[in-house]
């Protein structure tokens, strides 16, 4: 049994991590804030810390890091991902652990490339885009990797943070626009977490394109996730272009090298929805 160590075990890709690996792995899990699962295994972190990071590592001795914690809003996102992503990569170099990175589509512009492909150079239109491209660049350095680029994340059981946020502004009457202008890879959380517990235990290095191979704008993965939920309340609801520089556009990602070498398959939103069982039937 190997012992895996998942930082930021408190987010929703955490959580979900968290779940899945206990029955395979020897589990240690670290949260900030607050801690959802209560769980034995979970201990405060902040990364930011590079002192509390490496002696954590130490103690732990981890086979496996898969690094999900970040933020990415306030004053201290660009710290606690830049930062963060340091200090982690230089703790599991000196541990010799394997380390899985979890990283953003949001680390392109969108205005031209799109597919994006493992090759392609990040160029950020926002902070956080820029955050999370210098975090792939501190992990890049260190041999035994792999940067995830991912896409927006969904659950079909426990509803994600962007349709909760949705369901809470229309049910209130608030308005409430969906981007037409923005393209991307919505990837069900399974699907994201088998693939970072496959990467674990691969002989993969380098980056990688993890999400759903079904390519919706975010106002037609938007409305996909409402119907899903039954959210019927659609009085305040818009559809349009986003505007301004600091919003990415079209952030395809080319997931063909992940369907080759992984044997987690990549379902996209339709496929994923035909096979789930309705949330009112549960």
């Amino acid at each position: 049994m190997s012992r895996l160590l998942i930082t930021g075990g408190s987010s929703y890709l955490g959580q979900h991590l968290v779940s899945q690996a206990l029955p395979e792995h020897e589990v240690l899990y670290t949260f900030f804030s607050r801690d959802p699962l209560g769980l034995p295994h979970g201990r405060y972190l902040d990364v930011r810390s590079e002192t509390a990071v490496s002696q954590l590592v130490a103690d732990f001795a981890p086979d496996v890091i898969i690094h999900t914690a970040g933020s990415n809003r306030g004053d201290d996102m660009a710290a606690v991902i830049e930062q963060g992503a340091a200090h982690i990569t230089q703790a599991a170099a000196s541990a010799g652990a394997r380390l899985i990175h979890l990283s953003t589509d949001v680390v392109f512009s969108g205005r031209g490339g799109a597919p994006y492909d493992e090759t392609a150079v990040p160029d950020p239109v926002n902070a956080y885009g820029r955050a999370k491209a210098a975090a792939e660049t501190a992990v890049g350095a260190y041999p035994n990797h792999v940067i995830i680029r991912t896409s927006l994340i969904y659950s079909l059981e426990h509803m994600d943070h962007g349709t909760a946020w949705m369901a809470a502004a229309l049910r209130a009457g608030q308005p409430v626009t969906l981007f037409d202008n923005q393209i991307r890879n919505p990837v069900w959380v399974n699907t994201l977490t088998a693939a970072c517990l496959e990467l674990a235990h691969h002989t993969y290095t380098g980056i990688l394109n993890v999400a759903g191979r079904q390519v919706l704008s975010r106002a037609e993965f938007a409305l996909k996730m409402l119907d899903w939920w039954g959210i019927e309340e659609r009085q305040t609801l818009a559809v349009g272009p986003s505007l301004g520089e600091q919003w990415p556009l079209n952030c395809e990602l080319d997931v063909r090298r992940a369907m080759a070498l992984l044997t987690t398959p990549l379902p996209g939103v339709d496929e994923v929805c035909q096979t789930a069982v309705f949330p009112s039937a549960t």
